[in-house]
Order: structure tokens, then sequence, then C-alpha cells
């Protein structure tokens, strides 16, 4: 019966994974990564917990033990990277991060003798890049995208900087950020061993997380080492000197990691070259614009684009090539106009706005509302959501488009939440009756 019951439990932890809004799609090979990197009992017990962010009380309340007890267990967890704790109003919580950007990438972020990571890195292989399943529910279930792209800001002008705004800096996120962690790459660590190591030789330790999750990771198990902000502006520096695109958290205020990616290792920029012209993650404001007068056929925008958004192609009118962007699925990196060696690309701003959302709760209330799974975001299996988690929630909802709102509230069916909508629509109507009277 041993079998049946560990199975039991590898699924209930399938089930809570499934639970929140970003999922993973169950595969046997899914079920072998968790083998790896939970034993039966941290399975049986993880899928007890609130999917939201819980106390040492409510833990000890679900597994029915002491909070001693649970306390020691989650640290346990922590020390695993499987939870990551933070402190709120002088209360302790824990949360159990997705899979991406979270447990998955966390598990290679260093290297470690307790689990093995070449093991590990074929199953992610295999599931990622082969079965396409869980990559495809990532990047495209929702039209709210997990991660964003940020332009690398030597290459803009001084009349170009003028119109970046803060959040679309990088050096901005790292300047504000009270806590950072850098650690190992976890796609050029799983590439090498998958046999499939970066073909540019592009350095592993420039992951950088910020916030509790730096903080969570460094002091428990040591998956990142918290860095000052001149450390973090040279891992963004050896990034650019390498090629590489920066992608982060797709929100305004605190993102929780950027990443420094290559084309050729990289989930997202893989996505990208495999399935164009759908994009996989949120593209910067700007695109680059070619001069024709300036541009020599060199050919090395074409060569360093990390998702092959720039080509050669030879003129009709004058016979000569010339670098040409596909705009419908350059990501506005900056990469191409870097390595010009003429200076015939420069970075403009694109005509359509980028929408970011403002912070991680509003990412994920979007992403629940277009995958249709709000109600999952505000109430668990186990047990309800507290009320700070619900007025989180109730209030990136009143922050959204109207359109958003309606769909919000037919899938909550809440009284509530329809009276929160009516009151704001009334005001909103009330203050434009003003604005016509002055």
């Amino acid at each position: 019966m041993g079998h049946i019951t560990a199975r039991s439990a590898y699924q209930n932890l399938e089930e809570r994974i499934n639970w929140f809004t970003q999922g993973a799609p169950p595969t046997k090979t899914l079920y072998q990564i968790l083998q790896v990197l939970y034993t039966e009992e941290e399975a049986r017990k993880m899928a007890l917990l609130p999917i939201r962010p819980f106390t040492v009380k409510k833990a000890a309340k679900v597994w029915n033990t002491t909070e001693a007890q649970a306390e020691a267990y989650l640290l346990h967890l922590c020390e695993k990277a499987l939870l990551v704790d933070s402190e709120h109003e002088g209360e302790r919580r824990f949360v159990m991060p997705p899979p991406m950007a979270g447990f998955f990438e966390f598990a290679l972020m260093r290297t470690r003798g307790d689990i093995d990571q070449k093991y590990l890195s074929e199953l992610y292989y295999q599931y990622m890049n082969v079965e396409e399943d869980f990559i495809k529910d990532l990047f495209w279930a929702t039209e709210t995208k997990l991660g964003r792209v940020y332009v690398q800001e030597p290459v803009l002008t001084n009349r170009q900087t003028n119109y970046i705004l803060d959040y679309e800096r990088a050096s901005h996120i790292v300047e504000e950020a009270k806590y950072i962690g850098l650690g190992l790459c976890y796609c050029r660590h799983k590439a090498h061993h998958a046999g499939h190591p970066c073909e540019i030789d592009a350095p592993w330790d420039v992951c950088l997380t910020f916030g509790n999750v730096a903080r969570s990771l460094a002091e428990h198990g040591g998956y990142a080492r918290l860095i000052s902000k001149e450390e973090a502006m040279d891992a963004l520096e050896r990034s650019y000197a390498a090629n590489l695109v920066q992608i982060g958290e797709n929100v305004r205020e605190d993102p929780s990691f950027i990443c420094n990616c290559c084309g050729c290792c990289c989930e997202a920029l893989q996505a990208a070259r495999r399935f164009a012209p759908m994009q996989p993650v949120a593209t910067t404001g700007y695109l680059p614009q070619v001069s024709s007068e300036k541009c020599v056929a060199c050919g090395k925008c074409a060569k360093v684009c990390p998702i092959f958004a720039m080509e050669l192609k030879e003129s009709r009118k004058t016979g000569k090539k010339r670098a040409v962007v596909h705009t419908d699925i350059c990501l506005g990196c900056g990469v191409c106009a870097r390595n010009c060696p003429t200076k015939a690309i420069e970075m403009k701003r694109r005509r359509e706005q980028i929408i970011t959302p403002v912070t991680s709760t509003h990412r994920f209330v979007l992403q629940a509302i277009e995958k249709g799974t709000l109600q999952n975001l505000l109430f668990d299996n186990q047990a309800f959501a507290n009320h700070r988690a619900m007025a989180a929630v109730f209030g990136a909802i009143l922050r959204m488009p109207p359109l958003k709102q309606a769909l919000a509230s037919k899938q909550f069916q809440s009284v509530y939440l329809d009276k929160l909508l009516s009151s704001q629509l009334n005001r909103s109507r009330q203050r434009a009756k003003e604005r016509e009277k002055t």
C-alpha cells in the first residue's frame, strides 16, 4: 500500500499547485520532478497549506500539530526553497511560490548535493522543452504576462531617457530594492546538466532577486547571497556586455526578480523563437529603428538578436542589403543597437502603450480573471482567505478597466464586490456631472 499512499501525496500536491493561477499540467514527468524536490511527507504536508500567504498558527491548525512543531517544519521547507517567508506588520508569514518564477528555478540557483541536479535538469528539459504544455500554459494561458523585458539603458540617448519611466529601468529597480540577492542562472545551469550548454558561454552568476524573496533565499539554504546595489549594477553591466536580455516580473512596483537571459537557454526566449510571432513576455516600450544611410549590412545585429527578430534583406530599389526589424516579434531589448558598429540602430518609442500591472497582487488578479480562476485566488480549498488578502484582491479589481471588473464580478458572483463596483461607478458618474457643471 506504500506506493499507493505516495502516489496520493504527490497527486494531491499536483492538484494544490494547479489550484493557483499559474499551474503545472500533470504528466509523468511532473510527478518525477516533484519526487526529486519533495519527500512523500513534504508533498503530503505542502498539499494541505493555503496558496495565499499564511502564518505559523494557520499551518499548525491544518497540520493538527503544535505551533512550535509547525514552525520548525516550515523553516525546514524554507531551507529547501519550497516556501519563502516574509514579515508584515510584525507578523511572520509563509507562502508557497509558484513553479516559475519559483520553486522550479530555486532548486538550481545554487549547486547542492541533497538532490541530483543533473537528473532534475534532464526532467526539466523534458517537461519544458520537449512536452511543451507547461510552457504554453505559462506564457499564453493569459493575456497578462508573467514577465516583461527591460530595455538596455546604455543604448538610449539623452533625449530618449527623458521619456523612459522609472519602472522601465532595471537600474531603478536595483536602487529601490531593500534586499538584493544574487544567484546562479537556473536556465544555463539546467542546460549545462541537460547536455545543451549555453552557446554564447554567458555568465551564470547574474540572477537577481529582490525584497523578501531575496532575503528568504539568502537566509534559508543560501540559494542567493545578499549583495550591495553596486554589485547588482555590476551584474547588469556584465549581462549587457554578454548581450543578455533583462526579463523581470511584469509589475511596476517591487518586482521580485530580474533574469539576465540568453536566447539559447532561457525558456521565455526559446518560446519566442519557436512560436513567433506570439510573444511570451511583455515587450519594452521601444523598437529599434534602422538608418538605411548608416547601415553597412555587417550582420552583427542579426547575429546577436536573441530571438531572430533582425535580418539582412536586399532592397528592391537599390539592390543593397540592409538590416530589417521584424517588429511583430521584436521584444525591444536593445541588444542589436548596442552591437551596431556604425550606430545605425536607434531605439524609438513604440506607438502603442505597454500596460504593466501595478503590483504582484494586481497581476495575479488579472491573470486569474483571464484564466477564469478568480474564485480560486480568493478562496482556498482548506481555508477562506483572510480579510487582508481579500482587501488586496478587491483593491486590485477596483483599479481595473470596467470590462475586467465585469468579468471579475461574474466569476466571483459576490454581492459585496457588485456593491463595490456599483459604488465606484456612481462616484465616477458624479464626478463627471460635476465637471460638466464647471
